[in-house]
């Protein structure tokens, strides 16, 4: 009898066959998880995790927070879309963006041409208690009223999230479960026939 391991083995299989050379590239709000979630997809397809913030630093030589602070909001999407399109030449990987990152229209046009994008949608009062233990290293909330500027992102970007290629719901349950929720969509996007539990 077939084991779990390696139906969820043959699920990944069917679903990088389908990928190609095409990334996976998660988007969504601050907090909403997709550095974790993408570490633990990338980790069940067998292919790189790359957090599209990290290379930005590195490219930069310097944090997030001081690129806003030094340079300021505009010069820093501009440096996140260059970045971003240098990233997509080199899939297939799972690519975590920024927030703001798909908002971006040239962003966006090339997620499309180079990628599968995944909207991870949270409610706004999941998104606040993920986010209140790390605000200070989110530079959009240094404001007076921090969930007030949350709700307003969200309902600034959410009907841009939605031209995503896929929405998936990240809810107050493991990374595992959004992970296999992830899975099921994209083998449906996909046409990737499914092994596993569920299929």
């Amino acid at each position: 009898m077939t084991d779990i391991a390696t139906q969820n083995d043959s699920d990944a299989n069917a679903i990088l066959a389908a990928l190609g050379n095409r990334s996976v590239v998660l988007i969504g709000m601050m907090g909403v998880g997709k550095s974790s979630v993408g570490r633990r997809l990338a980790g069940r397809l067998g292919i790189p995790f790359v957090d599209a913030d990290s290379e930005i630093e590195k490219a930069a030589g310097m944090s997030i927070a001081d690129i806003f602070a030094r340079h300021g909001e505009p010069d820093f999407r501009s440096g996140e879309a260059r970045v971003i399109a240098r990233l997509l030449d080199g899939g297939p990987q799972v690519l975590a963006t920024g927030g703001g990152a798909f908002v971006n229209p040239n962003t966006r046009n090339t997620v499309r041409a180079h990628g599968i994008s995944i909207w991870l949608k949270a409610e706004l009062d999941v998104l606040l208690r993920r986010i209140s233990k790390r605000r200070n290293e989110r530079p959009l909330l240094q404001t007076g009223d921090p969930a007030e500027t949350l709700r307003t992102l969200l309902a600034e970007r959410e009907p841009t999230y939605a031209l995503a290629d896929l929405t998936v719901q990240s809810s107050d349950v493991s990374h595992d479960a959004v992970v296999a929720d992830v899975m099921t969509a994209l083998a449906a996007f996909l046409g990737a026939p499914r092994k596993g539990p569920g299929a």
